[in-house]
């Protein structure tokens, strides 16, 4: 199968040659014929990764739930989401995967969602994602991170839990404000670099808490993933921290991120303080992006189109220029890859014919429009027209 008159990233227009779902050549552009797709110069990008999501909080397609938050704190939230999960009598699996066509549909075709596992939950919710992630997977892949949300010291019998949601399917395992909900760093840290030690697996932290207190947990979690060997599969989501801290502090725990391999996960938060992502990419820190909650107790926003979140990236982070909007379109294509470890993802010979086509002329414009996907394509078929999955 061939589609003709595709301009790649770079602006250069080529034929896509697909054979047995993989790109088998990238061709000078050439006239259409009748058994080919013609693409009509729309720009072809990488599929987009979402490298931060939440499928089982997800209420998309039930009635409207209202915020039922008493206040602004996560603690707050946390107990608003158990009332909101209470009531609920959809499962899981509905809600989530009607997540998953949406953002199919805008073109991500890969995700780490994080589970929530707690003494309540038990680990009901894994085995509603697992059956997401086995009814998806030749569509898309999806890896889970076992999420303590309700923290591990606070949820006596947490911490077994985790280990077992590791055995039983999940990738990675996280961690939530160790100083902030569990009041206790070391303790908190203790017992999920325990587990990813003795499983073998990465992890991936949730760190809310801001000022020097959040930085010195950011440093202290940087130095246990030297100290454990795991440089490059850890990773810290929000790191608000981060941005509300002088230069100096950032620039110093920048080289020590990068030093770690510690990647840093922003998805353009609405009400808290960014990370400063140029000064962290200068300095050698993977930044990765994610949509974080949509539609759930926890935020009544969000779509999970990441063309729309590189742009909500990039206009919290005062990005006006290109080369900050490839930043941000980076962060949530290539950045995300290599967070993910997708050794075989980007537009290239002998890789996979996945691939997404925006109506813009440059890889800037398709961030600032965010047009709705032409085509969607996995494995060299057409999955999704228009933003609607066929």
């Amino acid at each position: 199968m061939r589609f003709t008159n595709a301009t790649l990233p770079d602006g250069s227009r080529h034929d896509i040659e697909v054979e047995g779902g993989r790109i088998a050549a990238l061709l000078p552009a050439s006239p259409s014929t009748p058994d080919a797709v013609d693409l009509g110069g729309t720009i072809v990008l990488p599929p987009l990764v979402d490298g931060h999501i939440h499928l089982d909080k997800t209420l998309l397609g039930l009635p409207w739930v209202p915020n039922q938050s008493a206040g602004n704190k996560v603690s707050d939230r946390i107990e608003a989401e158990r009332r909101v999960r209470a009531a609920r009598t959809v499962p899981e699996f509905e809600t989530g995967s009607n997540l998953v066509r949406q953002v199919m549909a805008s073109g991500t075709l890969h995700m780490r969602t994080h589970v929530d596992i707690d003494n309540r939950l038990g680990l009901r919710n894994l085995h509603e994602v697992l059956k997401i992630r086995e009814h998806f997977r030749d569509l898309v892949t999806i890896e889970i991170v076992a999420f303590p949300q309700s923290g591990i010291l606070r949820s006596p019998g947490t911490q077994e839990l985790l280990d077992e949601a590791i055995v039983q399917g999940a990738d990675l395992v996280g961690g939530l404000d160790p100083v902030g909900i569990d009041g206790d760093l070391d303790a908190h840290l203790d017992a999920i670099f325990s587990v990813a030690s003795r499983r073998g697996v990465g992890v991936d932290i949730h760190l809310h808490d801001g000022g020097e207190a959040g930085l010195a947990q950011i440093l202290e979690i940087a130095r246990r993933t030297e100290a454990a060997g795991l440089q490059g599969k850890v990773a810290v989501s929000h790191a608000f921290a981060l941005g509300s801290v002088s230069t100096d502090s950032v620039t110093r725990a920048a080289d020590t991120l990068a030093r770690a391999g510690v990647a840093i996960m922003s998805h353009g938060p609405g009400g808290a303080t960014i990370p400063p992502l140029k000064l962290l990419r200068e300095h050698g820190v993977e930044v990765f992006g994610g949509s974080d909650n949509i539609r759930d107790a926890w935020s009544p926003f969000g779509n999970g189109d990441m063309l729309e979140r590189a742009m909500l990236i990039g206009y919290r982070a005062n990005f006006r220029h290109d080369e900050e909007l490839a930043l941000a379109f980076d962060m949530v294509t290539a950045a995300g890859a290599r967070v993910l470890s997708l050794a075989e993802y980007g537009l290239k010979v002998g890789g996979p014919a996945d691939f997404v086509t925006v109506e813009a002329a440059t890889l800037a414009e398709a961030v600032a429009t965010r047009k709705r996907r032409s085509l969607v394509v996995k494995s060299g078929r057409i999955v999704a027209r228009d933003g609607m999955l066929i």
